[in-house]
């Protein structure tokens, strides 16, 4: 079953008897870069209280209540994230206290409307996964593999040069054997493919 992401980020604005709850959902490849959407959105409203939030990122979820009663406000909004069939997805609400006490149904209620009203002016798009492969060759084959790379609009995450050439490139999941056939035509059969080390699959 396809998940979606989205396009663009999108925000949308409720008044909930004298409270403010502004509804954020943006795209984000995993947790570091939520985190870094969290710190963004908490510098932009310094006086809100609470910043509620929930993530979907390939297995990387969570939430966060912030100071509201426990499970009124992440665990809502990490539904119709769910709801939404949504992955690579940061949604955060940002209330600015009114006043009136809504009490936990309110609050629930509160937060699922703020984010499912973002949520209707969202663009999805089906989120493809992506997987990186290391390829290894000689010099005299660079200028063609990168070629390669241009035509078929794979993305370079990190070179290393010694005796021979080591590419990592990123592309969808479903290509890599397209890919190593492709390279191993373009080489005459020179280009290897090692294991891909830790330090490289987390850059």
């Amino acid at each position: 079953m396809p998940t979606f992401t989205l396009a663009a980020p999108v925000s949308a604005e409720l008044e909930i008897r004298k409270s403010r709850f502004i509804g954020h959902a943006i795209p984000v490849a995993d947790r570091d870069a939520a985190m870094l959407e969290l710190r963004r959105l908490g510098e932009a409203h310094p006086g809100a209280p609470h910043v509620c939030w929930a993530l979907l990122a390939g297995g990387q979820s969570g939430m966060s209540d912030d100071g509201e009663p426990s499970g009124t406000a992440g665990r809502p909004i990490l539904e119709v994230l769910r709801h939404h069939d949504l992955d690579g997805v940061l949604a955060a609400v940002v209330r600015y206290y009114g006043g009136v006490k809504l009490g936990a149904g309110g609050l629930v209620r509160a937060y699922t409307d703020a984010i499912a009203t973002a949520l209707q002016q969202a663009q999805r798009i089906e989120r493809i996964a992506q997987a990186r492969l290391a390829v290894e060759i000689g010099y005299p084959d660079e200028a063609r593999v990168r070629r390669w790379m241009e035509q078929e609009n794979v993305e370079l995450v990190d070179s290393r040069y010694s005796l021979t050439v080591q590419l990592v490139l990123q592309m969808p999941a479903t290509a890599c054997d397209a890919a190593r056939d492709a390279l191993r035509d373009l080489t005459q059969g020179r280009a290897g493919f090692p294991d891909i080390k830790d330090d490289d699959r987390n850059r």
